[in-house]
């Protein structure tokens, strides 16, 4: 339901003003194009992670229906089925997050905030967004966080 009314925002706000989104100093201003671009990798990006997250699920449906303490099942048998399970966990969570990411920059381009960093407001560079359109840090932030 969400993601049906990102997508209408989202198309909304590319029709409304591409050229009022913040860009980093001595860059253009967004151009209706450029804008469609990045939404449309944006929908792509969304497409293949519902796509992973519905096979994720299911095998991680599978490996929690096998108790893994049958008989025949010995430690190593336990073990492995156990990181089995942690590691799709794992796969499933990052890819929960990756969608929520995509939902929120489409989001923030419908109400025209889409390009600000989140962590100290200046925007975060047309060539970041472009080559990674669900960045919500620029460059300076994103390399503090990393340190920490």
């Amino acid at each position: 339901m969400a993601t049906k009314k990102a997508t209408a925002e989202a198309t909304t706000a590319t029709k409304a003003a591409a050229s009022a989104l913040a860009v980093r100093e001595g860059e253009d201003a967004w151009t209706k194009s450029e804008l469609e671009e990045v939404v449309g990798e944006l929908r792509e990006q969304r497409e293949h992670s519902l796509q992973v997250l519905t096979v994720q699920e299911a095998e991680l449906s599978g490996l929690m229906k096998d108790p893994g303490d049958g008989a025949g099942q010995d430690q190593a048998d336990m073990g492995a089925t156990s990181f089995e399970r942690d590691h799709e966990l794992t796969v499933l969570n990052s890819e929960r997050d990756k969608l929520a990411q995509i939902e929120r920059a489409l989001v923030a381009i419908s109400e025209g905030s889409y390009g600000i960093c989140e962590s100290c407001g200046e925007p975060i560079g047309k060539m970041r967004l472009m080559a990674f359109p669900r960045a919500t840090l620029c460059m300076t932030c994103k390399q503090r966080e990393e340190r920490r």
